[in-house]
């Protein structure tokens, strides 16, 4: 009985298995139709009059950017948010025209690939002439797309890493093929005005690198990663590109526990003497300096102010990533530059450094995940160009009236003197300072004004920073203190 039983049972659930099987087979068909609607309704990802696939042709008829006209400077009245407010390339600022003192340069990376995603989300975008593959065609394409957008921007220079403008290959031979055969193209493309502001290899991405390029455990990766190097370095000299950047996404450890940190040390000085040896070989100038990222300063810690300060100061300020992040959010989220406060501030340094040529300003920033819409690309650029050309503009304003250089000359005032003077020299020794202590005392300090700093933001127009920092400063001290005087 209680095998009948079982028999029965076995035999009723076969039946229900079933019947739940041709409703799952149906479903799926559904499901099916509608994504064979859904897909065959969208609207194409490349141009609807291409004659062959977009993956097999390069070409593209017509506009990337349809509509959208070359980027004029129209002043700050302007309400047209296609148009430069601040930005006037031609416009003769500290005996420098402006696009002189900025030298702005397109990520390709980040506004040619980026695709909206984050640690928590799947890309959002896809622009229009992307066909979601990664061939040469598609790189092509893409290339096209590249310099359409920098010719309406107005800028004269771009930026790349080699495997975000030409695919990988199987082999290091057929990379470097795919690479050559790109860059003949932007070659083309960007004629005699246009030309990289640097160039650099992609040494972080691939699972090669997982444990660094130049710092990796492995031989074999390391020397991968130099013949990377070598012909990033090639195809950029080749392009008239007068920088080339070392971007070390990858470079140092995990634990210390299974690490040699002096041996990798030494590796990577060494990779970088190789480096310096081939670039004298190929042309380019002899010289290291320091392309100061500011959302990487942000994950520091410390300002972007303070970074590039510190590198003007021992001659190394070289370049400038003109991004910026959150400081709520703990990893590098490549905004765009929109504190006019911070740019005035970096636009400070860059003015005392003389500018940054043969480096410049390049825009590693990404469009945030929720602009999806092509003139994003532009707006995002121009906004980001504003900024910093709104710092120069006030940065100057501070220089030219004085009273910032003035403020500071003060607050050093007392190492004017002859004592003062010693010290800077390295002539002072401790029995002389102390003698000194002793005859002065108890040094009296004075305010250093920093509350002026505060007025240094976008609530002010650059006419009434000066105005503001004039007051700050107080009645004019006599030119006959002592040290230990009050200054203010």
């Amino acid at each position: 009985m209680r095998h009948c039983v079982c028999h029965s049972f076995n035999l009723h659930e076969r039946k229900r298995m079933m019947e739940a099987q041709k409703i799952l087979l149906l479903l799926l068909l559904c499901l099916n139709l509608v994504s064979s609607l859904v897909i065959a309704g969208a609207p194409p990802t490349c141009a609807a009059n291409l004659d062959s696939k977009c993956a097999d042709s390069d070409e593209w008829k017509g506009e990337f950017f349809p509509g959208i006209p070359k980027i004029k400077y129209e002043g700050p009245s302007s309400k047209n948010h296609l148009a430069f407010k601040w930005y006037n390339p031609e416009e003769v600022i500290l005996g420098k025209k402006m696009k002189d003192w900025m030298r702005f340069s397109v990520a390709f990376w980040h506004t040619f690939r980026g695709t909206g995603s984050d640690p928590f989300g799947v890309p959002t975008k896809s622009w229009p002439w992307e066909d979601g593959t990664n061939s040469m065609a598609m790189a092509k394409r893409r290339m096209r797309a590249n310099f359409e957008f920098i010719d309406k921007l107005g800028v004269d220079f771009w930026c790349f890493h080699d495997r975000d403008i030409a695919p990988d290959g199987e082999t290091l031979k057929e990379a470097n093929a795919n690479l050559d055969e790109v860059v003949a193209l932007a070659k083309e493309l960007q004629g005699t005005k246009v030309r990289p502001l640097w160039g650099t290899a992609q040494l972080f991405s691939h699972p090669r690198y997982m444990h660094g390029a130049a710092t990796s455990s492995e031989v074999a990766v390391y020397a991968y990663a130099a013949a990377q190097v070598k012909k990033a370095m090639e195809v950029t000299h080749y392009l008239g590109g007068e920088n080339y950047v070392f971007w070390g996404g990858r470079e140092g450890y995990q634990s210390l526990l299974n690490t040699d940190m002096g041996r990798e040390i030494d590796h990577m000085a060494n990779f970088f003497e190789s480096a310096a040896a081939y670039k004298k070989k190929i042309g380019f100038k002899d010289d290291f300096k320091l392309n100061i990222e500011c959302n990487h300063a942000t994950l520091s810690g410390h300002s972007c102010h303070h970074d590039i300060e510190t590198a003007r100061l021992n001659g190394l300020l070289g370049n400038i990533d003109a991004n910026t992040g959150d400081p709520q959010v703990g990893w590098d989220t490549d905004q765009f530059l929109t504190d006019i406060g911070e740019a005035t501030l970096i636009m400070l340094s860059v003015i005392k450094n003389g500018g940054l040529a043969p480096g410049g300003f390049n825009f590693d920033a990404k469009l945030r995940r929720e602009s999806t819409d092509v003139e994003d690309l532009f707006i995002a650029h121009i906004v980001g160009m504003d900024t910093v050309a709104r710092g120069l503009r006030t940065a100057a304003k501070l220089i030219e009236d004085g009273s910032l250089p003035e403020l500071v000359r003060k607050r050093y005032q007392s190492f004017d003197s002859e004592i003062g003077q010693k010290i800077e020299a390295g002539k002072a020794d401790f029995e002389m300072l102390e003698k000194k202590a002793m005859e002065w005392g108890e040094p009296k300090v004075p305010s250093a004004k920093q509350v002026i700093h505060n007025f240094l933001s976008s609530n002010y127009p650059a006419s009434h920073y000066v105005v503001v920092i004039a007051n700050a400063m107080g009645p004019q001290p006599s030119q006959d203190l002592v040290p230990g005087s009050s200054l203010m």
